[in-house]
């Protein structure tokens, strides 16, 4: 048996547990520079506002509808899912983090009296010991778990929990749920079906074999059969591996200064590189790009970008910063307002390939040691704990959050007070 652990509204969530006037208000949270909404709560939902909206077209009737507006407050969030995750952990012997609000827990192999009682006890204790309320789905296969996680929070069941463990039950709720709402389904599938009079799960699982493979693939057919309860996707299967990483971001207002555009990519790039050493993975180049913003056709308009190639692959922050700064001194100009910049790690591959070479430009060992050090101190204190001199500047490039809540969990200037 799979479970799935799906926090409910997570980012409207996290802001109710530290401002509990929020609780049965509507709450929305906006994308990075307080862009478009990214996160409702079920209150806002209720409304009609949508996933996706441009604050600006729905500003007034958020203010009419007393709705509370948040900008995202990522380590907040992300703090919160750890803390999430570390009590799953605690629990089975073993978690699949599949993002910042779902995991998949495996239940096989685990004696169980009362699975039901296991799962409403493992909720409360989340709840109670975080404050996040979550649904949890439980059926012989992930798509099962991921198909039950959302039918709790479609019908809205009280406790929390459903065990898809029943013919008759699934059946149902397969009859129930359309097929662009299936695990995998995306939106290409679900209208190359909808063209083929294909509108909801239980029409989809009673396709022959020979029909999902010929206009699917294989993967659409191993959808089919986790749905009739015959488990393909076992925990812990991975995607395809990424061909490359991306940080990028648009700035706040516009910058024009060397110093600004060099703080961010620096930023960016020591991000990618820890990205890198979590998925235990090494890049043989960087990428390095800037533009001005396309829709202010007032202003001089440049864009380039600028591909640094490693003697070495590597995953260290330090040798990514160096290199992203030397990749944006070829391209910079000053003439120029920039709304964007980013950084892509590219040609990536696992750790374990490298080669040591008689010519390499730095040592290795030192190199891993230097990083581990670095990561045991951000894991420990937070990822703003340390950084290095080309990081560290006046900000000027980060994000517009006129909105945002403090970082209750992440910073001792910035813990609840009691009053």
């Amino acid at each position: 048996m799979f479970g799935l652990v799906d926090a409910n509204n997570f980012f409207a969530s996290c802001e109710r547990v530290f401002n509990p006037k929020l609780i049965n208000k509507p709450v929305v949270v906006l994308s990075n520079n307080d862009g478009c909404i990214i996160a409702r709560s079920q209150e806002a939902k209720d409304l009609g506002i949508k996933m996706g909206e441009p604050y600006f077209k729905v500003e007034k009737f958020l203010k009419k509808h007393n709705v509370f507006v948040f900008s995202a407050n990522y380590p907040l969030y992300g703090d919160m899912s750890r803390r999430i995750f570390q009590i799953l952990q605690d629990h089975v012997p073993d978690v699949e983090i599949y993002s910042i609000d779902e995991a998949f827990i495996d239940l096989k192999n685990l004696n169980f009296t009362d699975l039901d009682k296991f799962a409403r006890d493992l909720r409360q204790k989340i709840l109670k010991w975080t404050g996040i309320p979550v649904s949890i789905g439980i059926g012989k296969t992930k798509s099962l778990a991921k198909l039950a996680a959302e039918t709790v929070k479609k019908q809205k069941i009280p406790h929390g929990t459903l065990i898809l463990d029943n013919d008759q039950q699934i059946t149902e709720i397969l009859k129930n749920t359309l097929v662009e709402d299936i695990w995998g389904i995306g939106r290409r599938w679900a209208k190359l079906l909808n063209a083929n009079f294909v509108y909801t799960a239980y029409d989809f699982v009673s396709l022959s074999d020979f029909f999902i493979k010929k206009k699917l693939n294989i993967n659409g057919l191993k959808i089919k059969y986790e749905l009739l309860g015959q488990p393909v996707f076992q925990m812990h299967d991975l995607p395809e591996a990424k061909k490359s990483i991306r940080r990028s971001r648009s700035f706040g207002h516009l910058i024009s200064q060397y110093s600004d555009l060099e703080e961010a990519v620096a930023n960016f790039a020591d991000s990618c590189a820890a990205k890198l050493r979590k998925l235990n993975q090494i890049a043989n180049s960087l990428m390095v790009y800037i533009r001005t913003d396309p829709h202010r056709q007032d202003l001089p308009q440049y864009r380039n970008s600028f591909v640094y190639t490693f003697k070495t692959p590597t995953n260290s922050s330090r040798i990514f910063i160096k290199a992203a700064v030397q990749a944006l001194k070829n391209i910079y100009k000053p003439q120029y307002k920039y709304r964007k910049a980013g950084v892509i790690a590219l040609g990536i591959e696992e750790a374990k390939a490298i080669q040591i070479g008689i010519f390499d430009q730095y040592n290795k060992a030192q190199e891993f040691k230097l990083m581990k050090a670095l990561d045991n101190i951000r894991n420990k204190y937070g990822r703003k704990s340390i950084h290095f001199a080309t990081e560290m500047g006046k900000g000027n490039w980060l994000p517009r959050q006129h909105f945002i809540s403090r970082a209750y969990t992440t910073d001792w200037n910035q813990l609840p007070e009691v009053k």
